[in-house]
């Protein structure tokens, strides 16, 4: 039984087909080989995924008229304007017009970019994602989020701009170093405990064979997982409200990304550190009532994933609250925050709350940045 599915995203430009499972690649060659003929596409990816994968994309992009290779740098370097400003010059002088296509190839931050790149290259150009790492094909490359990064904050300048297709080969994540592996798995988890509690249930059962990489394991858990946040961006294609349950975790995640030079702990390690952080502000606000066993449900299931240390040293409470006042998500009335609620059963949803104090965040952090997985027994809620 093949274990490719088909997914597609409704929004204003149209729909985007996401293919999730072994041979995804494969088969959007078969289905988007009109989409590339006779056309000049440009390709972004870095030096590291092109000497595992470059073979994936050949017969992927045999039907185009010329292809031009864009090299950026690996991981979260490759998301500046430096970057993209070069990308723009390099693709003007080699004769891009507004019916060229754009194929991303590589993880979150490749698709970020490169996602940017097309949305503003005369003024938009169609893209195709294939997405190389776990937390790009459950995540980054659905929902039609694009950006890069300013040295005051993570993701500050970008576009919405929805890839025609996203082909998600799970056959790819089996050379994942296994750090890579739990850092997307978090983003699974993040939305699996809010939107989806049978998924959750199986990225329990199944966590050995996930982070191994088994891309049969793998593919009905991406497959749910982008299935998931379809549903949410549908709904909420703009950000504007409910889709901003899925930054659970994201809200002090960027804010240590950042604090830490984009080193030492990966995107989905930070939003797993942030997401425990929610779960105590929760429970501050006794949101954690209905059900206190889903709260200890997702610190076992993070505990288990192993994470790296936080580096306390590099960290410091006052330096992280001044840094949540420049995320993106912030409006002119303040920065809400995502916390878990417990809505009784196994079912999580998320709730977004505003008026949480600087004061409240300063007397949290430092317990927190010392023991992240110990839980605080409150004594009575706060407001």
């Amino acid at each position: 039984m093949s274990l490719l599915r088909t997914l597609r995203l409704a929004h204003e430009r149209g729909s985007t087909e996401i293919l999730v499972g072994p041979g995804a690649v494969a088969a959007a060659a078969r289905r988007w080989a009109p989409w590339l003929a006779g056309r000049t596409v440009f390709t972004v990816s870095s030096a590291p995924v092109r000497a595992l994968h470059g073979d994936v994309l050949e017969a992927l992009l045999a039907p185009a008229a010329r292809r031009v290779d864009l090299e950026v740098p690996d991981g979260e370097a490759a998301k500046s304007m430096a970057v993209a400003t070069g990308l723009w010059e390099r693709m003007l002088a080699a004769g891009g017009k507004r019916d060229s296509r754009l194929v991303t190839f590589g993880g979150g931050s490749v698709g970020d970019l490169g996602g940017f790149v097309a949305g503003c290259f005369l003024r938009g150009i169609e893209v195709l994602q294939v997405p190389t790492t776990l937390l790009a094909q459950v995540d980054a490359a659905v929902g039609g989020k694009t950006g890069v990064d300013l040295p005051g904050g993570k993701n500050t300048v970008g576009v919405f701009h929805h890839p025609v297709a996203v082909a998600s080969d799970t056959a790819l994540l089996a050379t994942l170093p296994a750090g890579e592996l739990r850092s997307g798995m978090v983003e699974v988890i993040k939305m699996a405990a809010l939107l989806d509690p049978a998924l959750l249930a199986a990225v329990e059962r199944d966590l050995p064979a996930l982070l191994a990489g088994d891309a049969a394991a793998l593919a009905p858990v991406v497959a749910a997982a982008a299935a998931a946040k379809v549903a949410v961006v549908e709904r909420d294609a703009r950000e504007a409200g409910e889709r901003r349950v899925l930054n659970f975790g994201h809200t002090l995640g960027h804010a240590l990304e950042a604090a830490l030079g984009y080193r030492g702990l990966r995107h989905g390690e930070a939003v797993a550190y942030g997401m425990l952080f929610a779960l105590r502000l929760a429970e501050r606000r006794g949101l954690d009532a209905a059900e206190p066993a889903l709260f200890a449900r997702l610190r076992r299931l993070l505990t288990r994933l192993e994470l790296p240390p936080l580096p306390t040293g590099d960290l410091d409470p006052a330096d992280l609250v001044e840094r949540l006042g420049r995320d993106k998500k912030a409006r002119e009335g303040g920065l809400a925050w995502v916390l878990p609620a417990a809505a009784g059963g196994e079912a999580g949803e998320g709730r977004i709350v505003t008026g949480v104090r600087v004061d409240e965040l300063l007397a949290e952090l430092p317990p927190f940045l010392a023991a992240p997985f110990a839980r605080v027994r409150y004594t009575s809620p706060s407001p």
